[in-house]
C-alpha cells in the first residue's frame, strides 16, 4: 500500500494557483509531496509553453530525480499528448533519462506497442483501465503479467456507477488471475471515497492536482502536499490499527 502523488496531469495553470508546470517547479513540488507522506511520483511533464510533453521528460525527470533521490518517478504517456502515434513512439524511443515507470492507458488503440515499446527502454508499465472494456482487452494481451502494477482508475463522476465499474474491473481481473498490485483512484467527487476504498482492499492509491483539488471535506488544499499528507495519515491509520 502506499500513496503516490500526481501533481499536475493534464489540468491547465488556471485550475490550482499551485499547479506545477515547469521542470523546476515539478521538482521543488514532488520533494514537498514525498516529505508529505508519498512513496511515488506520477508526473506530466510540460514544454516551454506550459503544454504536455513527452519530449519535455528528459528534463522533467532528471530535475525531480534531483530533487528525490530514491524516489520511482513515473510519467503519462496518454495519447492525446502528441496526438499522433509515430509522435508518440518517437518520443518515446528518444528517452535517455528514464522514468521509473509509465502509465498507458489500454482505453488506446496503440497501448499494446507503446508497452511494447517501454519494456524495450526498461521502463516499468502501469497499465491504466478505466473501464471493464479495457480490463477485458489487458487479460487478452499475452504478456500482460509483465506490468509493474495496474492502475484502476475510474473518470465517472458519479460515485455508485464509479464504484460499480471499479468492482467490476477487479472481478475480471480476479477471474483472470492477474496478480499484480493495483493503484485505485477516482477523480474530483471521488477521489477520497476511493483513498477510502483503497484503503479497505489494502490496495494503493494516488491523490494530487490531476486528480483533484480538495481536501475530503471539500476545502480546496493549500498545495499537492497537504493534499497528499491527508491521504498518507488515512493510509497510517489503518496499518496503526
Amino acid at each position: 500500500m502506499i500513496v503516490q502523488a500526481c501533481i499536475n496531469g493534464a489540468r491547465s495553470r488556471d485550475f490550482h494557483p499551485r499547479l506545477p508546470l515547469t521542470a523546476k517547479a515539478m521538482a521543488g513540488d514532488a520533494a514537498s509531496c514525498v516529505a508529505a507522506g508519498a512513496a511515488e511520483l506520477h508526473i506530466h511533464p510540460r514544454g516551454a509553453d506550459g503544454r504536455e510533453s513527452l519530449a519535455a521528460a528528459d528534463a522533467t525527470v532528471l530535475a525531480v530525480r534531483q530533487a528525490c533521490p530514491g524516489t520511482l518517478i513515473g510519467v503519462s504517456t496518454g495519447a492525446w499528448i502528441e496526438n499522433d502515434v509515430a509522435r508518440t513512439r518517437a518520443a518515446i524511443a528518444a528517452w535517455r533519462e528514464l522514468p521509473d515507470y509509465a502509465s498507458v492507458n489500454l482505453s488506446e488503440t496503440d497501448a499494446p506497442a507503446v508497452m511494447e515499446l517501454l519494456r524495450k527502454q526498461g521502463v516499468g508499465i502501469e497499465a491504466g483501465l478505466a473501464t471493464t472494456e479495457d480490463a477485458e482487452r489487458f487479460v487478452t494481451l499475452a504478456d500482460h503479467g509483465r506490468v509493474l502494477r495496474i492502475l484502476i482508475e475510474i473518470d465517472i463522476p458519479d460515485l455508485p456507477a464509479a464504484l460499480d465499474e471499479a468492482h467490476g474491473i477487479a472481478a475480471i481481473l480476479e477471474r483472470a488471475g492477474v496478480r499484480r498490485q493495483i493503484l485505485l483512484h477516482g477523480v474530483d467527487g471521488t477521489v477520497w471515497p476511493f483513498v477510502d476504498l483503497a484503503r479497505q482492499k489494502r490496495w494503493s492509491t494516488r491523490v494530487g492536482l490531476e486528480d483533484g483539488k480538495t481536501l475530503a471535506d471539500g476545502t480546496v488544499a493549500r498545495d499537492n502536499a497537504e493534499i497528499v499528507a491527508a491521504a498518507a495519515a488515512n493510509f497510517h491509520s489503518t496499518s496503526m490499527s
